[in-house]
């Protein structure tokens, strides 16, 4: 008699086991194996038999138990249609994700990190377990892992936040190397690098232009209600955006004097800029409406929505941006809207028009940007002129040369 025909009477001299309890799993298979159908192919956890001297004989409890451990470690990879990694000892990358957390955790609470960048963070942390699952072994991950990454990664962003991404992603690796928690330096290979020069010109070609008409940006202001009117005027007359009106506090604005002092909340930069009388009105008039703060930690700020909350807020898995909505409505509403512009065109309207004043130093300082440059160790005072002569050319461009010629004391005082 064959082999195979031995094999076949001796898998129907034994009966399959039945499931230990309702809604395992795993079903058993003739060939003495746990099996379950994963995105149309069959995969074997474990045995329920083994096969002694030509016959297959029930293992101890079926093995029911083991073959369950086993495909729970194999199960989120093999469902998202991953090949899967087999834990064997070793630092995995929920692990490692966790604790680069908990080192942010840690800055965002002494207010050395961003609310904004801990929520970045986040979805970077979302990112890696979903494309490489999160019971994968570190030192598993190989350079075509993450050449498929970057393909992912492009396909469905710019390259701006392609680069951003990449350089956070590496800093979760560096943390677990820096801080002995993987033994090796991870092996990125030769394609996870961010999009070169060309890329980033290729890319700003072919994208809407940020940028409109004086005109038209008047009928913004003009439409807008208290406190977006408001938020409007600083995003043109100090290339604030979003995260800057949302997380202004009262005290970095002084309207006696007319002047504005805050550092960025994404850089912590300082940036000082004198304001229009048109921003200082709006100012005054959106806190004659402002809605009391619902939470004792939000009542230094200067801008509050109708529910008494900031007007942006980072939850678990998601950020509300009041101030791009608001202001999305409302280029909707004059026609205006196109595909690729928001709040954020704003800053890009005042730097376009700041720089024919040709004091890159001065447009710097108002809108918050680093100097990078040797000279800039030695600079201690900014010439406030400098400063007034850049916000008072955009104001010539967007009012006209003959508004509003009086300061904003002088208008203040004869009210």
């Amino acid at each position: 008699m064959s082999e195979s025909t031995t094999s076949r009477l001796s898998r129907k001299a034994i009966s399959k086991p039945k499931k230990p309890y309702e809604g395992f799993p795993l079903t058993p298979h003739a060939s003495g194996k746990w099996q379950k159908k994963i995105r149309g192919r069959i995969h074997y956890f474990g045995a329920w038999a083994r096969r002694v001297d030509g016959k297959l004989e029930r293992v101890k409890g079926d093995g029911w138990e083991e073959a369950l451990e086993l495909y729970k470690e194999q199960a989120e990879d093999l469902h998202a249609g991953r090949e899967p990694r087999v834990l064997s000892g070793g630092f995995t990358l929920v692990e490692l994700c966790n604790k680069f957390l908990e080192s942010k955790k840690r800055k965002l609470d002494a207010n050395e990190l961003s609310v904004r960048m801990f929520h970045e963070y986040k979805q970077i942390k979302d990112l890696l377990l979903s494309s490489f699952g999160s019971n994968r072994l570190v030192d598993s991950l190989t350079p075509e892992d993450f050449e498929k990454l970057r393909a992912d990664m492009a396909k469905r962003w710019g390259p701006a936040r392609l680069s951003n991404s990449i350089v956070s992603i590496k800093s979760f690796f560096k943390y677990g190397v820096d801080n002995f928690l993987i033994d090796k330096t991870v092996r990125y290979g030769t394609e996870f690098k961010r999009p070169n020069k060309a890329t980033f010109r290729k890319h700003k070609a072919t994208r809407t232009k940020k940028t409109m008409e004086a005109a038209d940006l008047r009928k913004l202001i003009e439409n807008a209600e208290q406190p977006l009117r408001a938020m409007i005027l600083l995003g043109l007359n100090s290339g604030f955006g979003n995260t800057d009106c949302a997380s202004l506090p009262l005290s970095a604005v002084d309207l006696k004097t007319g002047w504005l002092s805050f550092p960025r909340p994404k850089t912590g930069i300082d940036r000082r800029c004198p304001l229009w009388p048109e921003t200082v009105d709006a100012i005054h008039e959106a806190l004659e409406l402002r809605t009391k703060p619902v939470r004792d930690e939000d009542a230094g700020l200067l801008f509050i929505n109708r529910r008494g909350a900031p007007f942006i807020r980072f939850v678990e898995k998601a950020q509300t941006d009041l101030v791009g909505e608001q202001f999305f409505e409302l280029l909707k509403k004059l026609g205006f809207y196109k595909k690729g512009i928001g709040f954020y065109l704003l800053r890009h309207v005042f730097r376009t028009k700041a720089g024919s004043v040709r004091d890159n130093d001065a447009v710097d300082v108002i809108m918050g940007h680093v100097d990078t440059s040797m000279g800039a160790h030695y600079v201690d005072e900014f010439e406030d002129w400098r400063l007034q002569a850049v916000v008072d050319h955009v104001h010539a461009w967007l009012f006209g040369k003959d508004a509003s010629k009086q300061s904003h004391v002088e208008r203040l005082t004869t009210k």
